[in-house]
């Protein structure tokens, strides 16, 4: 049987996949996510292709020093109104970006990536719309206070599995999508390798 290696240091993909039942290493993929993006931006690449491009670029680098196994890269991006955004940097990022999203509908992109032998052969896009609610700037600021901790490790500046979730009026789409991997259909292919069974 084949093994499995996800190419990301994200621990939320991580817990999805070993709560499905699927055993695998991590090793993070050392790549310059901002060049890509903006080069990807610069040539008017749509956003669903630059997650795409990121999650390739990610699986790539570590299927080259492990051909002899499967190798996941993930990414995603938010976009809302046609703008994509960035994990936030800092406590004034956050606020200004939950700012431009309150009282709008976004859309988070989550590209999978698999590599075998070295190239890649499969690739999935899953997607979600979030309605986040035109909460208070009191709501904001304690919001922004009491969960420091999510703000700068995912895209949106919220976790929906967490407190994040009061943010939102509808989230329509793949849940998965939104915690950043299209499981099932990740879980679809792995089964087609062996790596999860029939």
């Amino acid at each position: 049987m084949k093994r499995l290696i996800l190419a990301s240091g994200s621990k939320i993909r991580a817990e999805m996949l070993r709560n499905a039942g699927v055993s695998l290493e991590t090793i993070v993929a050392r790549v310059d996510e901002d060049a890509i993006k903006s080069a990807l931006m610069l040539e008017g690449a749509p956003a669903r292709d630059i997650a795409d491009a990121l999650a390739e670029m990610k699986a790539r680098r570590v299927a080259t020093k492990n051909p002899e196994v499967l190798v996941l890269g993930a990414d995603q991006v938010l976009v809302c109104e046609g703008k994509l955004f960035d994990k936030p940097d800092s406590i004034d990022a956050a606020r200004t970006q939950l700012k431009t999203l309150r009282g709008k509908t976004h859309e988070l992109l989550s590209a999978a990536v698999i590599f075998e032998d070295g190239t890649p052969v499969w690739r999935h896009i899953g997607r979600a719309q979030l309605m986040m609610r035109p909460f208070s700037d009191e709501f904001l600021e304690n919001y922004l206070q009491t969960h420091a901790e999510d703000l700068f490790t995912t895209v949106g500046a919220y976790k929906l599995e967490a407190q994040g979730t009061q943010l939102f009026t509808r989230v329509q789409g793949d849940y998965f999508s939104v915690l950043g991997l299209p499981l099932l259909e990740v879980l679809g292919f792995l089964r087609t390798r062996g790596i999860c069974q029939e």
